[in-house]
């Protein structure tokens, strides 16, 4: 009798705890939603804007001549001048939703669009090319391997928000 009440004690233990482990980490992959974009405005989202923005989620940082080129992350790139090191100015901002990394060879900046590597013209300032999927989707913040239910085949993931 005491050997049975004994088991039963120690498999609701492990069963509780079991599920104090699997909730904690549903909990931190629920931290987070997923925000999508369809594939036509994906292709129409990297442009630049005169105006500097404010960082709040920076990423990479690149220097090429006189110019800083700070990722914000799943936003886009900041453009500063740094001609005059005492008084950087931010110059710009090239925006490119799902963007993290980027990299700059003579007047063309490289940077993904989510899936999509776009080549960037410094100089005159627009996109000039664009192969289609060749990363693969942002994963999550937190590392996990994201199931996707029914979501349609045009929808690309750019960006993860806290909630």
């Amino acid at each position: 009798m005491k050997q049975k009440r004994f088991l039963k004690t120690a498999l609701l233990f492990a069963f509780t705890a079991l599920m104090a482990v699997h909730g904690s980490s549903e909990g931190d992959y629920y931290d987070y939603y997923a925000v999508y974009m369809d594939r036509e405005n994906l292709e129409r989202s990297v442009f630049y804007v005169d105006t500097g923005k404010e960082i709040t989620n920076p990423g990479k940082i690149y220097y090429a001549r006189q110019y800083i080129y700070v990722n914000e992350k799943y936003k886009g790139v900041h453009v500063i001048d740094n001609s005059s090191p005492e008084k950087p100015v931010k110059q710009g901002f090239i925006m490119a939703p799902g963007c993290i990394d980027m990299a700059v060879k003579g007047d063309i900046m490289y940077l993904d669009n989510a899936v999509d590597l776009v080549s960037f013209d410094l100089i005159g300032r627009k996109e000039t090319s664009r192969i289609k999927k060749v990363f693969p989707e942002l994963e999550h913040p937190r590392g996990y391997i994201r199931y996707y239910e029914d979501r349609p085949e045009n929808l690309i993931l750019v960006e993860w928000v806290k909630r």
